[in-house]
């Protein structure tokens, strides 16, 4: 298979929760597996994470888990007849004391949203399909008329037009997540509805108290995230363009501009940074993308994401081994073509740590000699990621004797992680070690020139202090 820069998460679910299903996905290049929260129990997602970590094993590849925590998503509550059809000027209840819905008016699962509106607001459901005005507000029921009609179903969701609402990004069912994902051991918990850095600190702790050490990554979906996303990005390890919600709160003519904006923002910060929602959403029942589709996927590659992910499309579709045939194969395309300045020019920068600027002089004579990877060896990554925010365009190999740090890699634009299989302390030993084993996979020939960044002494984390350039085989036992 080609190599691909950009990674590819995909959300489990029905169509792919099979242990053959599983080992067809890492087979087609997943990067990252999404367990969403949102759906199914927590005996299932600990169960769904044991299978990819033994066929991760199995077939000697690394494999990010993300556990997406569901938020505070409000909802309407249940229809006598599961779904309602609402023409334009209908008048419209939303009532948190009605327990079953009918043609007039539907229950809530947020009991404070009568408090939190008023008159001539504007709010959205099922991701922005109906749209009502409010016209009052009396106790606990909102009076609306219809703007924009359609097919209403249970429990679809409600946005307010600005954003607003105020309630909290972790819920209890959140809280109780947390304890799973951890129990599961996540690389990555991504928190939903973020307002502020207080919200993503909140969930560090949490992860924390549960004796975890995941990774966070803040879901950019909120009005007021967009205010305060600086603050939202440096709190996190990662953010996620999550353009459903984001795009019926702020409107959806300015979801393009703000993924660029969030994108930047995040490299510019050493992030990483995943772009997700019906990036193929045409491919749930069908086997190719729309060209629509294949530009999306394309723009954000070309805009600098890390990641790009499917969640209906492999957790519910039809087609979710095509599906991720197609985003490959448009990332590979799109990077071919890619003519980036990702960072800032070295000599416009100045470094306060000396592995950072090991990495950025690798990065600049990977430009100016024709090398066929960069090697670097690696306890915790920083280094790594360094290179992953440059325009390199040289694959990162990621040597890291960490299980947990190599899945971690995975989520970082460029890099392949590769075990460390030596227990040598000896640097020479180990370079001839990995260039035998790049041989051996086919990555590299003998002759082949090569970066290596690595620590001397050997062994200690934030320790990357050498640059060299190596020839491959030159130096190995006959």
């Amino acid at each position: 298979m080609t190599l691909r820069k950009t990674k590819i998460v995909a959300t489990i679910g029905p169509s792919v929760s099979s242990q053959e299903m599983l080992a067809r996905l890492i087979d087609a290049g997943v990067d990252v597996m999404r367990l969403n929260f949102s759906h199914g129990t927590a005996a299932g997602h600990i169960e769904c994470a044991k299978t990819i970590r033994d066929l991760s094993h199995a077939l000697d590849c690394s494999v990010g888990i993300l556990c997406d925590l569901q938020g505070p998503k409000i909802r309407i509550g249940k229809f006598e007849e599961d779904k309602i059809t609402l023409k334009r000027d209908d008048s419209f209840v939303l009532d948190a004391n009605c327990p079953l819905g009918n043609q007039s008016r539907v229950g809530l699962d947020y009991p404070s949203l009568p408090q939190e509106v008023m008159a001539d607001e504007v709010l959205l459901l099922d991701d922005g399909r109906i749209v009502m005005r409010i016209d009052r507000v009396i106790k606990q029921q909102i009076f609306c008329t219809v703007i924009t009609g359609g097919v209403l179903s249970n429990n679809k969701g409600i946005n307010k037009q600005g954003g607003g609402l105020a309630a909290a990004s972790l819920t209890e069912k959140d809280r109780e997540d947390i304890k799973t994902a951890v129990a599961l051991g996540a690389d990555f918990i991504a928190v939903s509805f973020p307002r502020s850095a207080a919200d993503i600190h909140l969930a560090r702790q949490l992860i924390m108290d549960a004796g975890g050490h995941a990774q966070i990554v803040a879901k950019i979906e909120r009005a007021e995230a967009i205010d305060a996303l600086d603050e939202i990005i440096e709190a996190s390890d990662s953010v996620m363009v999550a353009r459903g919600d984001l795009g019926v709160e702020v409107g959806d003519a300015l979801v393009p501009s703000l993924q660029k904006r969030i994108i930047r923002s995040a490299r510019s910060q050493n992030k990483t940074v995943i772009t997700a929602t019906q990036m193929m959403e045409s491919m749930i029942q069908s086997p190719i993308p729309t060209r629509a589709e294949v530009s999306d996927v394309a723009n954000a590659v070309l805009d600098g994401t890390d990641a790009v992910m499917l969640s209906a499309e492999t957790a519910s579709g039809q087609f979710p081994l095509e599906a991720i045939a197609a985003m490959h194969r448009v990332c590979v395309e799109a990077e071919h073509e890619q003519a980036l300045q990702m960072m800032p020019t070295i000599d416009a920068r100045r470094f306060t740590k000396i592995d950072e600027s090991i990495a950025m002089a690798a990065s600049y004579v990977a430009e100016h000699l024709p090398v066929k990877a960069v090697v670097a060896f690696t306890q915790s990554g920083a280094s790594v990621l360094w290179l992953s925010r440059s325009n390199i365009t040289a694959p990162i190999c990621a040597v890291s004797p960490e299980a947990q740090t190599r899945r971690r890699l995975k989520l970082y634009r460029g890099v392949y992680p590769l075990p460390l299989k030596t227990t040598s302390n000896d640097s020479h030993e180990i370079v001839i070690t990995v260039e035998n084993d790049l041989i051996k996979k086919g990555t590299m020939s003998p002759g082949d020139l090569i970066l290596v960044m690595m620590g001397e002494p050997f062994g200690t984390a934030g320790s990357t202090n050498t640059l060299k350039v190596v020839v491959v085989g030159e130096n190995s036992a006959p």
